[in-house]
């Protein structure tokens, strides 16, 4: 079964299950907290279609759909029990407190029995699947395309041990790069060998790499922050080999007992509850935002179209998440063809922006049609603004760490466009990088919040740059 179709297994199993256990609970209620016949009312029947809906939130916030194909069964039993006392216990006061028993011991019979029974039932349906996919991953049957970067000793060794190892970490190592030479112990193994550092991108790109273990000298600190920068634009794991300080200090965090010795380099600042509550609020904002500036949406369309000849939306490639292509949708505040002798910024002063160009600019009303680009999900309300690759390539020459942008979605308003603006050059989007970068590396739903208020002054100040 393919990762897509393992999700919906386990959301198919999480709906059936909760169903299940919220029917067995209302008959555990009638039967022998009430003591009265087993009879179906409207709560009933509103609870079959509600309950599971909340249950599949809460799983869905925790990320328990994310990666499904790196599950284990200790995560099964740790988030399965967590959320089940924390969605009990929200089920309990939103729809039983009010209940009328004869003794008040019944509510805490009332309320264990409902954490019981979501308990077992959601727990046995995730450990089976889960023991399939780690059994699978476990046997070779399954695994991650992997690439090692390095041609020592170090790589020799850590690719040794991962082949030789009695369970499948889940390793399919395609090949390795080298940088620095080729040992030849590698080249002549059945390890393929791609080339020079230089090759990394491409062959990233045509592998499918999902995994990238770097096997350089944990002392080459400068090599290895260019490797894990270089990577920071990628969707990809990447695992260091730690030496003896490593494990001393503290830094080697085991999750496998089994497995080979690596460090996996974290890059999520921000929790995954977090993102997950972060895209949930995207979605009803933006539905929210396109309601009620429908008619905003039809004035200035039309005040688009009389201003000059063309049409009223803007349509531009521009580069999003981990590098990946997609158009970005704004009103039209440029003259027809503005850009017919190739990409330039634009100034303040620009005879190319028209006069409703200039008012939609300023107050950011320009930009709304973007909401759309954050219902399918590619873009966010906050984050760094995207840009073309004609000005990425440019950018990535004087400022290398424009790359650590990439690792989350672009949005329709960031910290650097609160405090710069539109930029009118290269060395104006470098100042306002710096920005960007302290976003990325501080985001929260906090600090998405303080970027959403000074957007909202800038619009209705109308200070936009």
């Amino acid at each position: 079964m393919s990762r897509r179709g393992l999700v919906w297994l386990y959301i198919f199993t999480d709906i059936t299950f909760s169903v299940l256990a919220w029917a067995l609970f209302f008959t555990y209620r009638k039967l022998y907290i009430e003591n009265a016949p087993f009879t179906t009312d409207s709560n009933f029947y509103l609870g079959l279609f509600f309950v599971p809906i909340f249950w599949i939130t809460l799983y869905y916030i925790i990320g328990s759909y994310r990666n499904v194909l790196k599950r284990h069964r200790l995560r099964d039993l740790g988030e399965t029990f967590l959320i089940s006392i924390f969605g009990s216990t929200l089920l309990f006061f939103a729809l039983l407190i009010n209940d009328e028993y004869y003794f008040k011991s019944d509510y805490y019979l009332a309320y264990f029995g409902l954490f019981i029974i979501h308990f077992i039932l959601a727990l046995i349906p995730k450990l089976t699947i889960t023991h399939r996919i780690v059994k699978s991953i476990h046997s070779g049957e399954r695994g991650f395309p992997t690439l090692i970067i390095g041609g020592n000793e170090n790589a020799v060794n850590i690719y040794n041990e991962i082949i030789n190892l009695t369970n499948s970490p889940g390793y399919k190592i395609k090949g390795f790069i080298s940088t620095n030479g080729v040992d030849r112990e590698l080249l002549d193994s059945n390890l393929k060998y791609f080339g020079g550092y230089d090759k990394l991108r491409s062959v990233i790109e045509e592998v499918a790499i999902e995994e990238v273990i770097v096997a350089v000298e944990s002392s080459e600190h400068e090599k290895i922050n260019k490797i894990i920068t270089d990577l920071d634009s990628k969707n990809i794991s990447i695992k260091l080999i730690p030496d003896t300080y490593d494990i001393l200090t503290g830094s080697v965090k085991m999750t496998s007992i089994f497995g080979a010795l690596l460090i996996e380099v974290n890059r999520e600042i921000m929790p995954v509850w977090q993102q997950n509550i972060k895209r949930i609020f995207d979605v009803i904002l933006s539905v929210i935002a396109i309601l009620i500036l429908s008619p905003v949406f039809i004035v200035l369309g039309v005040l688009v179209k009389l201003g000059s000849k063309g049409p009223i939306f803007f349509k531009q490639e521009r580069i999003g998440i981990y590098g990946r292509p997609f158009n970005i949708y704004k009103f039209r505040s440029m003259v027809q063809n503005a850009e017919k002798e190739g990409p330039q910024l634009s100034s303040t002063n620009d005879a190319r922006i028209t006069k409703i160009g200039k008012f939609m600019r300023k107050t950011r009303l320009d930009e709304i049609p973007q909401f759309f680009n954050v219902l399918i999900n590619d873009m966010s309300l906050v984050g760094p603004r995207p840009e073309r690759q004609f000005y990425i390539n440019q950018i990535v020459k004087v400022a290398p760490h424009y790359k650590h942008l990439q690792k989350v979605k672009p949005g329709i308003t960031s910290w650097g466009q609160v405090k710069y603006g539109y930029a009118e050059n290269i060395d104006e989007m470098v100042a306002r990088l710096k920005y960007d970068i302290l976003y990325v590396e501080n985001r929260s739903l906090g600090l998405d919040l303080k970027i959403l208020i000074y957007t909202v002054l800038i619009v209705v100040k109308g200070v936009g740059k």
